[in-house]
């Protein structure tokens, strides 16, 4: 048996029906005798070139090992599916255990987009609280001015009782 990397980008528009494709790809591997050493869904990224008017595609990756005439077969039935914008089987060596690079790079990507949104949030407190400082210091320069004023209009009737 041979092992093959496949790679299967499907229409973007379909992303909420990734999990009812993969079952039937799954199925379709199954019924031509091949096995699913290891899946990945890497989700939505953007395209390099657009494909069938798609500028972004959902990414799937499957580790598979099987006969070669069969992906012939398999090959040919993924073809004419509508929901596949492109597809590409890689015959490897051996499998690697680890993460792809390119569900790395989406979890890299993923935490990159978390932490400049948390900075967001914190950059919008901070500029919140000079704000309320200065509210708080023209507050304090509002009750000066009223103490002063008073303390005027109690010397203006000092002066006139003398």
């Amino acid at each position: 048996m041979k092992k093959y990397e496949a790679v299967i980008i499907l229409n973007p528009n379909l992303s909420s029906e990734v999990d009812t494709f993969k079952k039937d790809f799954e199925k379709l591997l199954n019924s031509n005798s091949f096995n699913i050493a290891k899946y990945e869904d890497v989700g939505r990224r953007q395209l390099a070139y657009s494909i069938n008017n798609h500028n972004k595609g959902h990414y799937l990756l499957f580790n598979i090992e099987g006969d070669s005439e069969r992906l012939i077969e398999i090959e040919n039935k993924i073809k004419y599916n509508e929901s596949i914008i492109r597809h590409l089987f890689i015959s490897v060596k051996e499998h690697f255990g680890e993460d792809s690079q390119l569900l790395m790079d989406s979890k890299n990507r993923k935490t990159e987009t978390e932490e400049i949104e948390n900075n967001k949030v914190e950059k919008k407190s901070e500029v919140i609280e000079p704000i309320n400082k200065a509210e708080d210091k023209e507050t304090n320069t509002k009750e000066e001015l009223v103490e002063q004023k008073e303390s005027t209009e109690a010397k203006l009737e000092e002066d006139k009782n003398e």
